[in-house]
């Protein structure tokens, strides 16, 4: 039985899956980030986990691992500067690994990793030409046209939460400002909730102290009819609908999907997206481009994003 293993590096967790070539999943599991100071150490313990399970099932034929990693370099390899890892500077991932296994190994950032697992077992499997947009505590973004993931000529293309959509706005991680990650993320939309719940005295997010808000818990209150939380939502939504459009203009997609913690929300976020979002885009891109929710379960999409590069390397 053929298989590939996705790896996806998070700031949080590392998980990593044995999954065939439609998508199945036979095995994963979780590790904390937080337990490996250097990457030696995270290669050196996942190696010899998923040797363990090659040799425990002998009729499984590793074919390729793929990873997907927070500035992750598909030209070099490579891990490059990583705000949410302690690893700093540049790792050289893919060698590191390499040292174990002769299959090859390929690595993206995790967004483009999602893209190619939408194309191949999601939504946008039928699609050539597509934007995946990742809204978790960043906002991440994989483009395809054509077929092809959008790498650029160094490896980081297709940044769509670093377009800026407010001029001297919100401090952004990357040291500029008005970012659209700074609102369209869960940690913008936090941000803006923060900044407008004193204003509003009878808000159920004063329920809350400012740590306990959330993209879910602001998501709640709005559900049960709080204007200020629905503004929020409003507020998200447009600023992520003109970075959105602004993308359109360049690559022409048939298809945004839509993946992450705030997209949990549902028609909270989709439908006052779906009208901004028109209203920005030029009259010869109106209404030919569907916004669409991953149709990949939330718990598998990282494994099945990072194995999906070996499998589309294979095609």
């Amino acid at each position: 039985m053929k298989l590939a293993v996705g790896i996806d590096i998070g700031g949080t967790n590392i998980v990593f899956g044995f999954l065939d070539q439609k998508g199945n999943i036979l095995y994963e599991e979780s590790l904390k980030t937080k337990y490996f100071c250097t990457p030696d150490t995270l290669v050196d313990t996942l190696s010899k986990k998923i040797q363990a399970q090659l040799d425990e099932n002998k009729d499984w034929e590793l074919v390729g691992i793929g990873i997907g990693a927070p500035n992750g370099n598909y030209f070099k390899g490579t891990i490059e500067h990583a705000p949410n890892l302690d690893w700093k500077g540049i790792v050289p991932l893919v060698d590191l690994f390499k040292k174990y296994f002769d299959q090859p190994i390929i690595l993206t950032n995790d967004a483009n990793a999602a893209a190619i697992g939408e194309m191949l077992f999601g939504v946008a499997k039928n699609e050539s030409d597509f934007i995946l947009v990742t809204l978790g505590t960043g906002l991440g973004s994989g483009f395809v046209s054509g077929g092809q993931l959008i790498y650029g000529h160094d490896g980081f293309a297709g940044e769509l939460g670093h377009t800026i959509v407010e001029v001297n706005g919100r401090k952004c991680g990357c040291g500029r400002r008005g970012c659209l990650e700074t609102y369209a993320s869960a940690t913008g939309l936090v941000r803006t909730a923060q900044e407008w719940i004193p204003e509003d005295p009878y808000s159920i997010l004063n329920r809350y102290n400012s740590t306990e808000i959330s993209s879910r818990v602001v998501a709640e209150a709005a559900n049960e009819g709080d204007q200020l939380a629905q503004n929020i939502f409003e507020f998200t939504a447009e600023k992520l609908a003109l970075g959105l459009a602004n993308a359109v203009a360049i690559t022409s997609p048939s298809m945004i999907v839509l993946y992450g913690g705030v997209s949990q929300a549902g028609d909270l976020l989709m439908t006052p997206l779906k009208k901004h979002f028109e209203n920005y885009l030029q009259n010869i891109f109106q209404n030919k481009i569907r916004l669409e929710f991953s149709g990949l379960e939330e718990g598998n999409v990282a494994v099945l994003g990072a194995g999906a590069l070996v499998w589309k390397s294979l095609n």
